[in-house]
């Protein structure tokens, strides 16, 4: 098991792209691992939180354009 928190790069991509990603990635991640969602798109403020809520995942917060989400299933 890797320690090290997986990493979406999705600078530059514009809704709903980052979200698409999250969604294709997140079960590469073990149950209860965080990953980071990098996106600078102003509507993945709203997007990764509501996308935690709606998918039953829990959303950690962010730091700048850096998303953190912990992979619940």
């Amino acid at each position: 098991m890797s320690d090290a928190t997986p990493v979406l790069d999705c600078r530059g991509m514009r809704c709903p792209l980052p979200i698409i990603e999250l969604a294709r990635h997140i079960g590469e991640a073990e149950v209860g691992a965080l990953v980071t969602v990098l996106a600078d798109d102003p509507a993945a403020a709203s997007d990764v939180p509501a996308w935690c809520r709606m998918r039953g995942h829990e959303y950690l917060g962010a730091d700048g354009d850096a998303y953190t989400v912990r992979r619940r299933h």
